[in-house]
C-alpha cells in the first residue's frame, strides 16, 4: 500500500475517532453530567451546560421545525459526500485532516438530529460576561477542520522548475 493510500486511510479513521469521541462525549454528558441539568463551573472562563441546538453553527437559523432538523441533516450528508470524495483525492497531510475532521464532526452531529432532532452542545466559554455559544467536540473538529483547509488554501504553491526553453532564451547571446 503505497504512502497517499495510507494518508487518506488515516484521513478516514480520524473522522471515524472525532465521530466515536463526539458520541461518547454527549452519551456522558446527557447520562451522567447533566441527569439534572445545571451549569457547571469549571473554571473562571468555562462551563459545562446543556444547550440543545435546532438550527447549524451557533444556533443561527434554528426554527425549531421537525422539518427543519431533516433538511440540515439532509444538507450534511450532501456535503459529507463532497468532503469524502475531496479526501480520497488529498496528497497532503493537511487537507486529508481537515477534511476528515470536518466529515468526523458533521457525521456527529447528523447522528445528534437523528436521535434526539437537535445537537447536544456542553461547551462554553466566557469573558467578563460574554458567553460564545455552546458547542460540543464534533462543532470544535469542524471549525478545526475548516481553519485547516483555509491554510492551506493560503499557503504558496512550491516554485516550478524553470522550463530549459526559459534557461536557452536567456543564455543564448543572440537575445538581448
Amino acid at each position: 500500500m503505497n504512502n497517499i493510500v495510507k494518508l487518506r486511510l488515516f484521513g478516514l479513521a480520524l473522522a471515524l475517532t472525532i465521530l466515536i469521541v463526539d458520541q461518547l462525549s454527549k452519551w456522558w454528558i446527557l447520562t451522567d453530567i447533566m441527569a439534572i441539568p445545571t451549569v457547571i463551573r469549571i473554571t473562571s472562563f468555562f462551563n459545562i451546560v446543556l444547550a440543545w441546538n435546532r438550527g447549524i453553527s451557533f444556533g443561527m437559523f434554528d426554527n425549531n421545525s421537525s422539518w427543519g432538523s431533516w433538511v440540515l441533516i439532509a444538507v450534511a450528508l450532501v456535503i459529507v459526500v463532497f468532503l469524502a470524495i475531496w479526501l480520497m483525492r488529498g496528497e497532503s497531510m493537511l487537507s486529508v485532516l481537515a477534511t476528515g475532521s470536518i466529515i468526523g464532526g458533521a457525521l456527529g452531529n447528523v447522528v445528534d438530529r437523528i436521535q434526539h432532532g437537535a445537537v447536544v452542545d456542553f461547551l462554553d466559554f466566557h469573558v467578563m460576561g460574554s458567553h460564545w455559544p455552546a458547542f460540543n467536540v464534533a462543532d470544535a473538529a469542524i471549525s478545526l477542520g475548516a481553519m485547516a483547509l483555509i491554510l492551506e488554501a493560503l499557503k504558496p504553491d512550491p516554485e516550478q522548475p524553470k522550463n530549459n526553453n526559459d534557461q536557452d532564451a536567456n543564455n543564448n547571446p543572440e537575445n538581448p
